[in-house]
């Protein structure tokens, strides 16, 4: 009687996961969701496991062992790492020494030497409670999401109090050059965007440029970029056109990508703001301007940079002269890497400045909340200078190890051969991924962990998804898309909820091959049909 009920029940479970089963149509809500035309017609594959992460049981799963691109939900494995072997409240310490002496009247006869630490944000998030600065709309997707809302902190704040430091210790003219020291681990390049991945970082790395309209028809527009330093401007002209029109903007730089700016090592360096006929048209720009997705007044794009530790020295000798320093050196020149001094030499007695960064869990937070794709990749680095990696590829090999090793999550649950922050070719199962968040809720650094993930409807990335799902705000997602070609590749999910039952739930809800996009509402169509199912789930469990 038992086998017989048991074989009962796994006939149950299987028409409850699929369309069919009698009368040909599911009464399971989930699976009318995952049935939908969008996704029968694009043939969509979806895995899906919820597990009580108090008891590991799972309560759910549809090809859980299957693996699946990630998209961003590889995160979730990165930041948690790094949480573990770090710690939530280690800080980043990034010193300034003088490599040479200095004479009564203030004159160091030598190099100031700025040591990078990999400080994501470096002062340039930080508010005056001491917690991270974000927004639902972040720079880094500015090009994604057509727009973007930023921050109203100084991006070279930290610069600016390194400057002030150089000055209080005594400090006024640097007869050498100001070196940034980017040894702290070998940059790399990750698919994900082609982005460089470096040890010194200001504003991210990207230059943020906004365009709004003038007064009147017919006027200039206002165009802005930030941070403003001696080794780029901003060139081309904008118009204002009557309200109600369409905006013609692109912002380009000198590199095979449109997107970036590899000549900031040296003299002249131009951003280009024009329209899209060509490099010579006026950009034009409406009375009454509205993002289209953000729904801000203001155009906003940016500039990646391409040469961070040429633009950081250059960012850094402005501020030194902001601060009543001047280097005899030319502030636009590369970064003099070879001239640096063995590591060893560098002693207490020839600091002369420090900045300590926000803490870690603030930065994951930041990660998560907004999944940027640079953070991620830097707590890879981070979790594997800890074990005594310095190359992407010894980072990697590190994570697994941790991953399996010290969380007891299955190798062949995961694959993660080139970056940390997920697109185009990272995998995972569902049962992988809520076993890591199980594993995760185990242990102290737990609420440090969940506190960093978007809530459903409320903030981050998800802040528009799901606002009127059943208990949304008990629900912790990190999602991932991937859009590749006009096709919705990964549109994924995973987290944590707080079910109505009290029971604490670790979840994983993938769907690769989601259709085609031809507007930015179709991802968010897919993800409230996410949400429904987490909706669902809340509700049943």
């Amino acid at each position: 009687m038992r086998a017989q009920l048991r074989v009962l029940l796994t006939l149950f479970a299987s028409c409850s996961l699929l369309a069919g089963c009698g009368s040909g149509v599911s009464t399971d809500p989930i699976a009318q969701i995952m049935n939908k035309p969008r996704y029968t017609s694009a043939k969509s594959q979806w895995s899906m496991v919820v597990m009580d992460a108090g008891t590991g049981q799972v309560l759910y799963s549809l090809q859980p062992d299957t693996l699946f691109l990630t998209g961003s939900v590889r995160k979730l494995y990165s930041v948690g790492t790094a949480l573990n072997l770090i710690g939530p409240d280690y800080r980043f310490q990034t010193p300034v020494y003088r490599n040479g002496t200095v004479d009564v009247t203030g004159k160091l006869t030598g190099d100031l030497i700025l040591k990078a630490s990999g400080d994501l944000t470096f002062g340039g998030r930080q508010k005056p409670d001491g917690t991270i600065d974000f927004t639902d709309f972040d720079h880094n997707e500015a090009r994604g999401l057509k727009g973007a809302i930023l921050t109203p902190e100084d991006p070279l704040t930290a610069l600016n109090e390194l400057a002030a430091q150089v000055r209080a210790s005594g400090i006024t003219s640097v007869n050498g050059d100001v070196i940034v020291d980017d040894r702290l681990f070998d940059a790399f390049r990750v698919p994900n965007g082609n982005v460089l991945i470096s040890p010194i970082l200001v504003n991210e790395n990207l230059i943020d440029v906004t365009l709004s309209p003038g007064a009147s028809a017919g006027q200039p527009g206002v165009l802005d970029w930030r941070p403003r330093t001696s080794a780029m401007t901003m060139q081309g002209t904008s118009v204002t056109t009557v309200a109600n029109g369409s905006a013609d903007i692109v912002v380009s730089g000198d590199a095979l990508d449109e997107a970036a700016l590899s000549c900031l090592a040296a003299p002249g360096c131009k951003g280009t703001l024009s329209g899209a006929a060509s490099l010579g048209t006026p950009a034009s720009i409406p009375l009454g301007y509205v993002a289209p997705l953000v729904g801000n007044h203001l155009y906003v794009s940016y500039l990646r940079i391409e040469d961070p530790p040429s633009f950081a020295r250059t960012a850094f000798i402005d501020a030194l002269a902001r601060a009543g320093v001047t280097v005899s050196a030319a502030a636009v020149q590369p970064n003099a890497s070879v001239a640096l001094p063995l590591p060893q030499t560098y002693t207490s007695a020839t600091q002369v400045a420090n900045f300590t960064s926000l803490s870690y869990s603030e930065m994951a937070k930041l990660i998560l909340k907004v999944s940027l794709n640079t953070g991620a990749n830097l707590s890879l680095m981070y979790q594997g200078l800890a074990q005594g990696a310095r190359t992407v590829t010894d980072a990697l090999s590190a994570e697994r190890q941790y991953l399996t090793g010290n969380l007891g999550l299955p190798g062949s649950g995961f694959d993660f051969p080139t970056n940390g922050s997920g697109t185009p070719d990272s995998r995972a199962t569902t049962r992988t991924t809520a076993m890591l968040l199980t594993a995760m809720s185990r242990r102290p650094i737990y609420t440090v962990y969940r506190h960093a993930l978007p809530i459903l409807g409320v903030d981050g990335s998800l802040a528009e998804v799901g606002k009127n799902i059943e208990g949304k705000e008990h629900i912790a997602v990190k999602s991932g898309a991937t859009i590749s070609d006009g096709q919705m590749i990964t549109m994924n999910m995973a987290g944590y909820i707080d079910a109505k039952s009290g029971r604490r739930l670790a979840y994983a809800l993938f769907v690769n091959n989601a259709g085609p996009i031809t507007a930015l509402t179709d991802t968010l169509d897919v993800f409230d049909d996410e949400a429904q199912i987490l909706g669902i789930v809340y509700a049943r469990y």
